[in-house]
């Protein structure tokens, strides 16, 4: 089992080291090539810490590059969020962002070439032709009846489709490569589709959009990209890539390097349906903190650092490792919450105490670290009052035996503060318990009381100087490990009723100083994060980023 001292296993960057050493390579140049038609997700992360990594280990050179082929479903808002994720995550790209649109001449000069090499055609065959006319994984394809139209009549075709000439489906241009291929993607895959649609680049100059296959590899070769990585689902249209390269005049060959894909446990990766979840309003956008998507995490206090460490906890592999634990990703950002976010107390669910042998007017100001083992963070002032609240759930009125939290009778220690016992209950006229009366004992402060033993510390804030906060409180978006793993049930079934639950808490005065984005523990209870949208100076809104408890370390320790 990996852990935080052995390196994790990543096999790309062994090769590339190889091939630099043995002089096969100079100078490694990758590229993350996003198609902007969603929100990068945990998944992304994993390619882009490959391909920058790789970039900044190596002394190479990373492109952004979007794979924009698709105007109809892609939005310049996508883009926009995807460069500032990558940038959040603390990567720079290579020069300029680059588009697949900036090279959709050049393509077209090269379908043009094809087919003056008798490669290419023009199809008049509708998708579902295409389709029966492709075959199957155990028959061989039937090759179109327009395959053979002469280079001139394609090539005028061609440009009649790029003028606007014929309506959507009508024609299609295909690479003549092998129609009996067990390779159903060398069946003469499709090069471009006519779209009547504006894009978000070049505006309304095309009526011919060129599919992924044709655009990826050329679009590498341009750029001079050494090293096309992606993932496992790609391995079978590497021959397709392959074959563009040998046949087109491009500037360089890059070589495509497959790796398996990041499977995450009570979480959906398909952008479709992440969609679905944002447009039924399932969830309050792309960024919902629920979402793993990597602005909805970092809305829910994730770091760059915590991201970038659980990349490279899970390696790089070619096998697919099957579902990866969430519990390694919470690991990831709780260990360096643990290290870095101040520390406040917040009670979750407020029930009042009275401290009856205190003045009413009575105000101690106590100087708490901001982190129990960082002197650079600054002291905060914690003020200790007649009233105060604690949680309801450290109080319960018959006690089992273990429980040292508060009880009738029972002392429990206020953190940082005095011994308390509770002398009283009081209930309101539905039999609820309002509020707790309880006895200081004044000769507890810094030390034990004598005589007696109080195992249990409980936090606390004023009554008379707390801050009431919104407290959201964020779990799995799904009850189940895989939710679309039967096929024969929506994966809105599993949808967890308890993902988000909603407190009005009351939290220590130091969180006044909250800005968005900022971090804490809040101690006993979790680590939590200033909404970046919602929280204001007027109105604190806290996001559960994760617990204390730490179920990944019991795993690597019994490993």
């Amino acid at each position: 089992m990996t852990n935080e001292t052995t390196p994790a296993p990543n096999f790309i960057r062994n090769q590339v080291r190889d091939e630099i050493e043995g002089g096969q390579v100079t100078k490694i140049v990758t590229r993350f090539p996003p198609e902007p038609n969603g929100f990068l997700h945990i998944g992304h992360a994993k390619s882009i810490c490959l391909n920058f990594g790789l970039a900044e280990q190596m002394g190479g050179e990373c492109h952004l590059r979007f794979d924009d082929t698709n105007p109809a479903k892609e939005e310049q808002a996508y883009i926009d969020a995807i460069k500032e994720d990558v940038t959040w995550l603390g990567f720079e790209w290579a020069g300029p962002v680059r588009f697949a649109s900036d090279y959709f001449d050049q393509l077209y000069t090269w379908a043009q070439h094809l087919m003056r090499e008798g490669k290419a055609y023009v199809d008049d065959l509708s998708p579902d032709e295409i389709r029966e006319y492709r075959g199957t994984l155990t028959a061989p394809g039937t090759p179109s009846p327009y395959r053979e139209r002469s280079a001139e009549e394609n090539l005028d075709l061609l440009a009649r489709m790029r003028e606007g000439e014929f309506g959507e489906s009508e024609k299609v241009v295909r690479a003549k490569i092998d129609m009996a291929s067990p390779n159903i993607n060398l069946r003469d895959p499709i090069l471009y589709r006519i779209r009547h649609a504006s894009h978000h680049q070049t505006g309304d100059k095309w009526k011919i959009y060129p599919s992924y296959d044709f655009t990826h590899g050329q679009s590498d070769a341009i750029e001079g990209v050494t090293h096309s990585i992606c993932t496992l689902e790609f391995e079978d249209h590497r021959p397709l890539y392959e074959w563009f390269l040998n046949n087109l005049p491009v500037p360089a060959k890059p070589r495509q390097i497959e790796f398996a894909r990041l499977n995450l446990d009570y979480t959906l990766t398909s952008k479709r349906k992440l969609k679905l979840l944002v447009d039924e309003q399932i969830v309050d956008g792309w960024d919902d903190p629920r979402m793993p998507t990597i602005s909805g995490m970092r809305r829910r206090g994730y770091t760059p650092t915590s991201i970038r460490k659980f990349c490279e906890m899970i390696g790089v592999t070619r096998a697919d490792g099957g579902l990866v634990d969430i519990a390694m990703l919470t690991h990831a950002i709780r260990s360096d919450l643990e290290d870095n976010a101040p520390r406040a107390m917040c009670v979750l669910k407020p029930l009042k105490v009275v401290l009856t042998n205190v003045p009413e007017d009575h105000k101690e100001m106590y100087e708490v670290p901001g982190h129990p083992a960082r002197e650079d963070m600054t002291m905060r002032k914690v003020p200790f009052t007649r009233e105060l609240y604690i949680d309801q759930d450290d109080f319960m009125v018959d006690a089992p035996k273990k429980f040292f939290r508060l009880a009738p009778g029972k002392e429990v220690r206020l953190r940082n503060s005095y011994v308390i016992r509770c002398d009283e209950v009081i209930k309101d006229a539905a039999g609820d318990i309002s509020e707790l009366h309880c006895s200081v004992d004044f000769d507890t402060l810094g030390k034990n009381p004598e005589g007696r033993k109080v195992k249990g510390v409980i936090h606390w804030v004023s009554a008379d100087h707390g801050l009431p906060v919104e407290v959201r409180l964020y779990d799995n978006l799904f009850t189940v490990e895989q939710p679309d793993r039967d096929k024969d049930v929506d994966f809105l079934e599993h949808l967890n009723p308890e993902s988000l639950v909603v407190c009005q808490a009351i939290g220590e005065p130091s969180l006044a100083e909250a800005t968005p984005e900022s971090r804490f523990q809040f101690e006993r209870v979790g680590y939590f994060c200033a909404d970046r949208h919602d929280s204001t100076p007027e109105h604190l809104v806290f996001n559960r980023t994760v617990g204390l408890k730490d179920s990944w370390a019991k795993i690597k320790q019994k490993g």
